[in-house]
């Protein structure tokens, strides 16, 4: 004969395994989705924090050549504002060729050479490099703008400020409404 407590407790425990695992595979696909924003939000943070990279690359590149033509750049030779594919073309003075080498990522009166991507001959200003293989605003993409500003020497130096501004609606440093943003360097020349 068999006891009633028995048959009872055992009939209770029937499903109660099944429930048990979907319970863990709940917790276990909300940890998965975690686990996919968090990655995706690392990859927007990568994207921004390269875009910031670049932009102070292209600044103190631009300081440096600045500092190359000191005298210039203090009498405001470099002051203005530059914008990415509308670059200013290259003139007879040291200061429109390295603002248009700033701009444009590469020299176009000495472009780099192509071949070795595949084509053949020279990028031109008409036909420039993929942004990956350019430096200066370029690498920053087309919209990006340089804002230069060098005051009058105090004490005999000279403040300068670069003012970068890109589009990071990718990254993390913008919002939908306003993906531009903007950078400010300062440096004595």
């Amino acid at each position: 004969m068999q006891r009633v407590d028995n048959f009872l407790s055992s009939s209770c425990q029937k499903g109660v395994g099944l429930i048990e695992v979907l319970i863990a595979v709940l917790v276990l696909s909300i940890g998965f989705l975690g686990i996919a924003a968090l990655q995706a939000k690392s990859l927007s943070d990568n994207n921004s924090a390269m875009m910031r990279t670049q932009a102070s690359i292209a600044a103190y590149g631009m300081f440096d050549a600045m500092r190359s033509d000191r005298a210039n750049a203090v009498a405001g030779g470099y002051n203005g504002t530059v914008t990415a594919g509308a670059c200013p073309a290259a003139a007879a003075s040291l200061a429109s060729n390295q603002l248009a080498t700033w701009c444009l990522g590469f020299n176009p009166t000495d472009p780099p050479l192509s071949s070795w991507v595949g084509a053949s001959g020279t990028y031109t200003v008409a036909n420039p490099p993929p942004a990956l293989l350019l430096g200066g605003l370029g690498a920053l993409g087309a919209g990006t703008t340089g804002t230069i500003l060098c005051q009058a020497p105090a004490g005999g130096a000279s403040n300068c400020s670069i003012t970068i501004t890109f589009n990071d609606s990718k990254g993390t440093g913008a919002t939908a409404a306003n993906p531009n943003l903007s950078l400010v360097y300062w440096t004595q020349l």
